[in-house]
Formats: C-alpha cells, sequence, structure tokens
C-alpha cells in the first residue's frame, strides 16, 4: 500500500544489531515454512509470529471451505478491510480508529490458507524444523545459533536448485508445500 519496507529478514537483522539485546526482537511476517523459523531467530529475532500459519489450524475460527477438493480456511489479517470495518483495535492499530468506513485503507488482506491440522502437529513440525537447523549448523542452543549464523545470498536458480527438482511430488509433506518446489 505504502511502499515502504524491507525484506522481513534484513529488517529483524537491523533491527537486533542496532537494539544489541535490550528490546526483545519480533519477527513478524515472512514465515511461511518451517526453515524459516531459524533464520529469523539466527538474525536476531527473539520471538516468531505464525499467524498465518496457525490460521490453517483446527483450532483457528476460520470459515472451513473446500475448494478443488482441497480444504482451505479463510483468513482475515488484521489490516484486511473486513478486520478494519468490525474491529476497533484493527483501526487502532493502523492509526485509522476516527476513519468513516469509506475512508478505510486496507493494508491487509482476506483469503484462504490450506488446512493443516491441529496446532499440535503443526508446532511440532516447526520445533523439528528448528531442531534440524540446529544441528546441520553445529549448535546447541538459538543464542549459539545467532552467534553462529552465516547467511549467503542466493538467487532464485539457486532457490529453485536447492529445493526438490526433476521429480514430480505425489504426496506433501506435513512440512514442504508443493507449492515450494518448481
Amino acid at each position: 500500500v505504502a511502499g515502504v519496507g524491507v525484506p522481513q529478514l534484513t529488517a529483524v537483522y537491523d533491527c537486533a544489531s542496532a537494539l544489541g539485546g535490550s528490546i526483545p526482537v519480533i519477527a513478524d511476517g515472512g514465515i511461511r515454512y518451517t526453515g524459516d523459523v531459524p533464520k529469523a531467530l539466527a538474525a536476531g529475532a527473539d520471538v516468531v509470529m505464525i499467524g498465518s500459519i496457525l490460521a490453517g489450524t483446527d483450532e483457528s475460527p476460520g470459515e472451513k471451505i473446500i475448494q478443488h477438493g482441497r480444504q482451505y480456511v479463510i483468513y482475515r489479517g488484521m489490516g484486511s478491510l473486513p478486520a478494519l470495518k468490525s474491529a476497533k483495535g484493527s483501526r487502532d492499530r493502523y492509526s485509522q480508529g476516527d476513519v468513516s468506513e469509506e475512508q478505510l485503507i486496507p493494508e491487509g488482506i482476506e483469503g484462504m490458507v490450506p488446512h493443516a491440522g491441529s496446532v499440535a502437529k503443526v508446532l511440532t513440525q516447526f520445533c523439528g524444523g528448528l531442531r534440524a537447523s540446529l544441528g546441520y549448523c553445529g549448535c546447541k542452543n538459538i543464542k549459539e545459533l545467532q552467534d553462529k549464523a552465516k547467511f549467503v545470498r542466493v538467487s532464485s536458480a539457486s532457490m529453485r536448485e536447492s529445493h526438490p527438482h526433476d521429480v514430480k511430488i505425489t504426496r506433501e509433506a506435513p512440512n514442504y508445500s508443493l507449492g515450494i518446489s518448481s
């Protein structure tokens, strides 16, 4: 909407570096897959927000729908127009508390996310991804990961190559979406 911002990982790293541990840093956005959590933590985040991930769980209040044979859950971001219209908290968060409905400027979306099963199942996958990442990096805990982490810039071609390719995935894994591979 505003055309302002930086990539989430850069924002987390810059904030954590500037604050030097004096204030906790929250990675709010950009977490789509289990491997995104250790990246955010390695960059200096103390906490990650996974709202859209949890929106697809059994426990979420979103309406469950079936489309093209797959189950989805309706997800409404706090900055979406329906949220701004119905919740004062959303309006206040986006500095639109005294604005008429016709003048609201949405900064989020309403859409659908794939059904993901229970919160426990989803969190098991995310914790497993974090454990695997710590192991691959030779770290025993998150603090050690933050101290030892090294980031490497990769091209989009390298990113595609690092995921399964030259094979047709026939069954999704609980922690890997068909949308990732090329």
